[in-house]
């Protein structure tokens, strides 16, 4: 199942990764507490800033809508 991560960093910002497996979000959540975080999506590894928490959306986010 496919769907979009939301990455809530540390320093307050927002990372989306969106059209992802349901198994990255998952990795994803156990390196939560973690300084250097790197996962592999699509055959690349990313590396991204310390994260307070991962929220999981099952479906694409409209970004027309206005937010």
């Amino acid at each position: 199942m496919k769907g979009t991560a939301l990455l809530i960093n540390k320093d307050h910002s927002l990372t989306v990764l969106e059209n992802v497996e349901h198994d990255v979000y998952e990795d994803l959540v156990s390196l939560e507490d973690c300084k250097n975080i790197k996962c592999t999506i699509n055959d690349k590894e990313i590396q991204f800033d310390p994260i307070d928490q991962v929220v999981w959306y099952e479906e694409n986010i409209d970004w027309e809508y206005g937010y």
